[in-house]
């Protein structure tokens, strides 16, 4: 998919905001909803997405939507390192299929990056286990300040 189209409100990220889908989640607000990828790149690997947009990226999204949703990745990436203590984070975000991106929902990764291991491919790794995602993300949950 390109940077244009039509936001399809069957997105699984969408499926997850109406409780139609199930998520290990870390963070709610009245503005985001912030989630353990299925598919990991790394232990912890944490999304954090708007949850009144129709923004397929962030080149579609409103500045009224994105500084809530800036604050409330800082938020969630501050837990993550408190949590898991990692010696790094990469927090990154696609926008198109030809970027990497997989879900046409606007969404932030943020993915902890320690010394000496290797980091998964986006999209590309197996499911992770539901109870591992349930524990990691009571363990970040509890770092939110």
């Amino acid at each position: 998919m390109s940077l244009d189209g039509t936001y399809d409100d069957g997105n699984i990220f969408a499926k997850i905001l109406r409780g139609e889908m199930p998520s290990a989640r870390v963070f709610e607000d009245e503005h985001v909803y912030a989630f353990m990828d299925v598919f990991p790149q790394a232990r912890g690997h944490t999304l954090v997405i708007p949850k009144h947009s129709q923004a397929r990226n962030l080149l579609e999204e409103d500045p009224q939507v994105l500084a809530p949703l800036i604050l409330g990745v800082q938020r969630v990436a501050r837990a993550v390192r408190a949590a898991l203590k990692p010696d790094g984070l990469v927090i990154t975000q696609f926008n198109g299929q030809p970027a990497g991106q997989t879900v046409f929902h606007l969404h932030f990764h943020i993915i902890p990056r320690w010394e000496g291991v290797a980091l998964g491919r986006h999209a590309g790794g197996g499911m992770a286990d539901p109870a591992e995602l349930k524990d990691l993300a009571a363990q970040i949950s509890a770092m939110i300040a």
